[in-house]
C-alpha cells in the first residue's frame, strides 16, 4: 500500500519560532478535539429527547481494480500534527460514499471523529443509527430478527440510484447486518470493511464469532447477568447490556477518557434476536463483494486469535492490522482507521 509521508518542520529564522508555533498548533488541536467532543457528546444526548428518527433513517453529520491475492498490512498512529498523511487521489474513485455502520449498543454518534476525517479527506461518510439503536426509539425487546435491526440499512441501499454504489464499513456485530445487506443489495456495495467485525459464514450466527471466548450459547443463555427479559423472566431474553465496568474492560481498554464517558451515556440494550439467527450467505452474492478485514490488536471483545481465525475461514482481498487499538479504533486510534479507510477507498 501507499507509504506514510512524513513531514518535515521548516526553519524558523528566529530560534524559538518552531517552538512556539508547536505550542499554537498543539492548542489549537486541543480546542478542536475538545469542540468535536462536545458536538458528538451533544448529539448523544439527544437520544433521550428526541422521538423522530433521522430522516430516512439515515443522517449526514457535518462537524479501481484490485487483485485478489490478499495482503496484510500494520498501521500505527503515526500521523504530524494531526494532518493527513495519505495521499489522495479520488478522481477515479468508483464511490465517495462510505456507510458506516455501528456495533452492538452504539449508534451513530459514535463515528464522529471518522466523520470529520473522512469529510476533510473530500470523501462522503453517512451513518445510520440502526433499528433500536442511536436515536431510534423502537425498543430493543420488540426487534424479533435480522432483517428487522438493519431495516433502516437495507432501505437507504435500496433507495440508491440504479448505478450508485457505496463502501460499507461495519464495527462489531455490524459485521452480520453489512453481510446481510450484501447478500440482498450486491450491486449496490462496492467494497464491505469488517472492523474488528463478525465476519460470518454461510450458516453460522453472530454469537457464533464470540461463542469461543464467552461460553456456549446454552451455557451464556442460562448464566449471563447482562441478559434482559423484555417479556419477563418466564420468557426467553430479548436484549443483551454489559455494565459500565464490563464496558471499560471490554470494548474500551485503550480508548481516551472523554470517549468512555460519551459511550457509557450513550449506550443502549443490544436487541439479543439479530446475533443469534443464522445468515445464509451464497457465493453469487454475498460472495461477489470484494471484503477487507481490519484487525485490531489490543482487542479484549474479539481477540486478535478470534479475528484470526475469521479471516483464515473466510478469507479476504486484504487485511489490516492497527497497533495497541481496542475494540473501538475510531475512539482509540482514530487517525489509523482513517488512513486505512482512505487506502481502501482508492484501490
Amino acid at each position: 500500500m501507499g507509504n506514510t509521508l512524513k513531514c518535515k518542520p521548516k526553519k524558523d529564522s528566529i530560534g524559538d519560532g518552531l517552538v512556539s508555533r508547536s505550542k499554537r498548533v498543539s492548542k489549537s488541536q486541543r480546542m478542536s478535539e475538545e469542540l468535536l467532543h462536545r458536538q458528538a457528546l451533544a448529539m448523544a444526548l439527544q437520544q433521550h429527547q428526541l422521538s423522530q428518527r433521522f430522516e430516512g433513517s439515515m443522517s449526514r453529520r457535518i462537524g479501481g481494480s484490485t487483485s485478489s491475492r490478499r495482503h496484510t498490512t500494520a498501521i500505527s498512529e503515526s500521523f504530524s500534527n494531526g494532518k493527513q498523511q495519505v495521499p489522495l487521489c479520488l478522481d477515479n474513485v468508483e464511490t465517495k460514499k462510505i456507510v458506516l455502520v455501528h456495533g452492538e449498543g452504539f449508534g451513530a454518534w459514535c463515528w464522529y471523529k471518522t466523520i470529520s476525517m473522512l469529510e476533510e479527506a473530500g470523501l462522503l461518510p453517512i451513518t445510520v443509527d440502526l433499528t433500536a439503536s442511536g436515536i431510534d426509539n423502537t425498543n430493543a425487546n420488540a426487534v424479533t430478527s435480522l432483517a428487522e435491526y438493519a431495516k433502516p440499512l437495507s432501505n437507504y441501499l435500496a433507495d440508491l440510484q440504479e448505478n450508485e454504489k457505496v463502501i460499507l464499513v461495519g464495527h462489531s456485530c455490524a459485521g452480520a447486518s453489512i453481510s446481510y445487506v450484501m447478500e440482498h443489495y450486491p450491486n449496490k456495495i462496492a467494497k464491505a470493511v469488517f472492523l474488528t467485525a463478525t465476519m460470518v459464514s454461510d450458516g453460522q450466527t453472530p454469537f457464533d464469532i464470540f461463542a469461543e471466548e464467552l461460553a456456549s450459547a446454552e451455557a451464556f443463555m442460562k448464566e449471563s447477568q447482562f441478559l434482559l427479559y423484555g417479556n419477563g423472566k418466564d420468557k426467553p431474553p430479548t436484549g443483551l447490556m454489559f455494565d459500565k465496568q464490563q464496558l471499560k474492560v471490554l470494548y474500551f481498554n485503550q480508548s481516551p477518557p472523554k470517549d468512555i464517558a460519551l459511550a457509557t451515556v450513550s449506550m443502549r440494550p443490544m436487541p439479543l434476536a439479530p446475533i443469534m439467527e443464522k445468515l445464509h450467505l451464497t457465493k453469487e452474492n454475498y460472495g461477489s463483494v470484494r471484503k477487507y478485514f481490519i484487525q485490531t490488536l489490543d482487542d479484549r471483545m474479539l481477540s486478535p486469535d478470534i479475528q484470526e481465525k475469521l479471516v483464515r475461514e473466510n478469507p479476504p482481498t486484504g487485511v489490516y492490522k492497527i497497533k495497541a487499538s481496542d475494540h473501538c479504533p475510531f475512539f482509540s486510534k482514530p487517525q489509523s482507521l482513517n488512513k486505512i479507510l482512505l487506502e481502501i477507498t482508492q484501490i
